[in-house]
């Protein structure tokens, strides 16, 4: 094959890079064995014209058994959607996502997550001590923290316990600050990690702490409210920045959805800019309005969504070098396939030709772009 194109169509140089930086980068995956020319020109075209960008990932997950996943990619880097099929995932419980590329199932007997950009690797240990049911669930560090979201009965409703890949077993930690006792689970709190800690902050009022796993101790309380007109805030982490976005007014009238840079050494805020208006409209619910909205952050791309239903359009937005911001929507290709009987999960990674070369070499796992 390579001979042949070599013959019929010596592409070389500057003009094969060009071509091929409008090529989808799953399909660049062949076109880089065809010869070592070809090879070196793919590199070199991801390299200098059109660079791998954060992939959004949607996993749908039947509720019923055998509780299969259909999983849904949007590269931004070629704007189309990727259909990936995949064997199936050992079913734990009810998939979910946390700080956008931690995938994670918790039962009271298992802890199953994954953290590779295809999910390739899923690592399966013993559940924590204390019982959840809605926990907040990071990876730091290269460790597993939970925290919260515990059963009733439990002792300590902020607890925290903190995996030890090394003995195997869970450790117990400082639990949460006492302020956070009537907020501790996933669903009031959003969190953000870094290499090294876990930053939790409270979605309706802007109180912030922060977790160091190697000495096991809470920091803050620190205060993310830039505006006083914010009901509804999210953080995240983007290309080592700690972002944060939030709701203007309130859920029956927003004025406006904000992005500011946070600084985490004194978390002094600079305002990065506000959705336009017309994309607010993307992520309002005709049942809920917008009270709140899902987001996943990786790179210098941040994806928001409406967080109560299957959503028919996707709002991007991508951080630019000059501190200003890009935004547009793209319909979600996912959302043909989603019914009441499914759960909805989203992700996000930065995606390289090594991660994709690395899943087609996986078994049963094909790649087809939705055209």
């Amino acid at each position: 094959m390579a001979s042949i194109l070599e013959d019929e169509a010596p592409i070389h140089g500057d003009v094969l890079e060009t071509i091929l930086s409008h090529v989808p980068l799953v399909d660049l995956v062949p076109s880089s064995c065809v010869s070592k020319s070809w090879n070196r020109a793919v590199t070199s075209s991801l390299k200098c014209f059109n660079k791998p960008k954060p992939w959004l990932i949607i996993h749908t997950q039947c509720t019923r058994s055998p509780y299969d996943i259909s999983v849904h990619g949007y590269d931004p880097r070629s704007n189309v959607w990727v259909e990936i099929s995949q064997p199936s995932i050992k079913y734990v419980s009810a998939l979910r996502s946390s700080h956008s590329n931690l995938l994670y199932m918790l039962s009271p007997s298992k802890l199953s997550f994954s953290h590779d950009a295809m999910n390739l690797t899923w690592h399966h240990v013993d559940a924590p001590r204390v019982w959840r049911t809605d926990p907040i669930v990071g990876y730091v560090g290269g460790s597993i923290v939970i925290a919260g979201g515990t059963c009733d009965f439990e002792d300590d409703p902020l607890a925290v316990e903190i995996y030890n890949n090394e003995t195997n077993t869970w450790e117990t930690c400082e639990s949460m600050p006492a302020i956070l006792k009537d907020s501790a689970a996933s669903t009031w709190l959003s969190i953000a990690t870094t290499g090294d800690k876990l930053v939790v902050a409270e979605k309706f009022t802007g109180v912030t702490y922060c977790f160091d796993p190697k000495t096991k101790n809470w920091s803050g309380p620190y205060e993310l409210r830039p505006d006083p007109r914010i009901f509804h805030s999210i953080i995240g982490f983007a290309n080592n920045r700690l972002i944060l976005i939030g709701m203007i007014g309130d859920s029956e009238n927003v004025a406006g959805v904000k992005i500011w840079k946070v600084n985490t050494e004194n978390f002094e805020c600079e305002e990065l800019g506000e959705m336009p208006v017309a994309l607010i409209q993307k992520v309002k619910s005709e049942t809920y309005g917008v009270s709140s909205i899902s987001v996943c952050l990786a790179g210098d791309y941040a994806y928001m969504s409406k967080s109560s239903e299957m959503a028919e359009e996707i709002v991007g937005c991508e951080f630019k070098n000059d501190g200003g911001l890009r935004w547009w929507s793209m319909k979600n290709e996912a959302a043909g396939d989603g019914n009441r009987s499914q759960r909805v999960v989203f992700s996000c990674f930065v995606v390289g030709l090594g991660d994709l070369q690395r899943a087609m070499l996986s078994e049963n796992r094909k790649f087809t772009v939705k055209l």
